[in-house]
């Protein structure tokens, strides 16, 4: 009889762990506003999961694209968090959704922070902008100069191209982002420049983030909101410059071809032998 209810108490007490033991996560933001250019700090806890595998986050925009999808490791005591920065150049405004699940657990946690505008305060080397009323009375605003030039060379089917520019503003770094002909980010750089003001960059094509054919559009960003920006734009196809680029490149090539040629035949007729 005592063996029987001993048993009985063992499965009730199995029965009731199961029960209270079930699989839960959660998550929460740091704030659930902020500006466009702060960082936000991602944190939850997820319980009675195996700790090798990772919590998967996603961050959706307002525009419904994902932002961020990062996976998180366990710490001992279930937590995980991670620090989310702005993505270049700024968080757009609007409300950003935060999910996170984990494979041993069917539920998925949900939380959203809002992003707000953000106030530029004013460089003081850029120009100040004048306004001015016009005749019937509107108020006129002068083009503002964007202050970056920017200028793109490469070699006729070459995989490589070369960004020279300069810029008025010497003391922020310069974040160069190329677009493909649909608009998709290609890839991102960011060059200082130097005391005058010039940069360089060279940019690889090639491969499948260059599958695209078209036109491709180089944008150098500069500023705390990108306020100052220039872009550009060169033609690829098959991953590689197309003929049509690099002019200034070709019309070199052709004078050092015609100028080998010219001297070549200067040397054969000096040590021809005379008759």
């Amino acid at each position: 009889m005592f063996k029987i209810s001993l048993l009985m108490l063992i499965a009730i007490s199995m029965v009731s762990t199961s029960a209270f033991a079930e699989t839960a996560i959660e998550l929460k933001v740091s704030s659930e506003e902020i500006k466009a250019l702060d960082s936000i700090l991602i944190s939850g806890k997820v319980t009675d999961v195996s700790q090798f595998k990772p919590v998967k986050l996603r961050v959706i925009g307002p525009d419904g694209t994902l932002v961020f999808a990062p996976q998180l490791a366990i710490e001992d005591n279930g937590n995980f968090k991670k620090l989310l920065h702005a993505p270049i150049p700024s968080f757009s405004e609007g409300v950003y959704i935060v999910t996170a699940n984990h494979e041993d657990i069917k539920i998925t946690a949900k939380t959203q922070f809002t992003v707000t505008t953000q106030e530029i305060p004013r460089n003081p080397m850029a120009p100040i902008i004048q306004e001015k009323i016009g005749e019937k009375g509107e108020i006129q605003k002068p083009a503002v100069q964007s202050g970056i030039t920017i200028s793109a060379d490469a070699i006729n089917g070459s995989d490589l191209i070369t960004i020279t520019g300069n810029s008025s503003f010497k003391d922020s770094d310069i974040t160069l982002i190329v677009k493909s002909p649909t608009g998709n980010v290609v890839t991102i750089a960011q060059v200082s420049p130097s005391v005058y003001g010039d940069f360089e960059v060279e940019i690889k094509t090639g491969g499948q983030i260059w599958k695209e054919d078209g036109m491709y559009t180089i944008t150098a960003n500069q500023g705390t909101s990108s306020e100052h920006k220039e872009s550009i734009q060169v033609e690829i196809k098959d991953g590689v410059v197309i003929p049509e680029f690099g002019v200034i490149a070709s019309l070199v090539l052709a004078i050092s071809i015609i100028s080998i040629i010219i001297v070549s035949t200067k040397t054969k007729l000096a040590i021809s032998p005379r008759y």
